[in-house]
């Protein structure tokens, strides 16, 4: 196992009484905090620079959420792996946060100890969601994933461009192909995503409340 103090960790949070209690937390614990943040921007600075064991980002932050700095600093390939630390416990961040293959998932009301047991789980390559998390809400946003995976590439522009609630018409328009190639494209999605269909407008309204998943695919 690895020494609590040669794990490095970024901390950022907006609100400073959350981040010093965080911060306090940790250094009692022996952990080796090399940087904190109240800020998206100042969070990803300091990423760059420290290139961290961890970091453990709030979701909700000035400039940048902690969803953009995990996605910015995974574009700059550092090794660092991503905790978010939130009030939310809605499927749409939990989607998102497994479309970013987010390391671990913690809720603001977690005790230290599962804080702790995160960091063991991740730091063996593991993902790790918050026991408060319904396991059925895990495993539906798990298969949804799965389900676009299997999508084909002209597939997912369409479902990207659905779930910005633009017409067949407009769709058909903005990529310069029939209206029927973009209905035959609709009826092949439904079917692979297995929605109901036969509830008006099904995409359109799944692709909506799915919307900040798709985004990243």
């Amino acid at each position: 196992m690895i020494e609590k103090s040669n794990i490095s960790i970024v901390i950022a949070d907006d609100h400073p009484m959350i981040l010093k209690g965080l911060y306090d937390e940790l250094l009692d614990n022996n952990y080796n905090v090399v940087g904190q943040a109240t800020d998206g921007m100042q969070a990803l600075e300091k990423i760059l620079v420290h290139n961290p064991t961890l970091a453990l980002l709030d979701i909700d932050m000035p400039i940048l959420t902690g969803f953009d700095v995990i996605k910015m600093a995974k574009q700059k390939e550092v090794a660092t792996k991503f905790i978010v630390l939130s009030f939310h416990k809605e499927t749409e961040y939990i989607s998102q946060a497994r479309a970013l293959q987010i390391s671990g998932y913690l809720l603001k009301e977690d005790s230290f100890s599962e804080v702790e047991m995160c960091f063991q789980r991740v730091l063996k390559n593991e993902t790790y969601f918050s026991r408060s998390f319904e396991a059925t809400s895990l495993e539906i946003v798990s298969e949804d994933l799965r389900r676009m995976k299997n999508l084909t590439s002209s597939e997912k522009i369409i479902l990207k461009l659905v779930s910005q609630q633009l017409s067949s018409s407009e769709i058909a328009e903005k990529l310069f192909i029939s209206v029927r190639t973009v209905e035959k494209h609709r009826s092949n999605i439904i079917m692979k995503l297995d929605i109901d269909n036969t509830v008006s407008n099904a995409l359109n309204t799944w692709a909506y409340e799915h919307r900040f998943i798709i985004k990243e695919l």
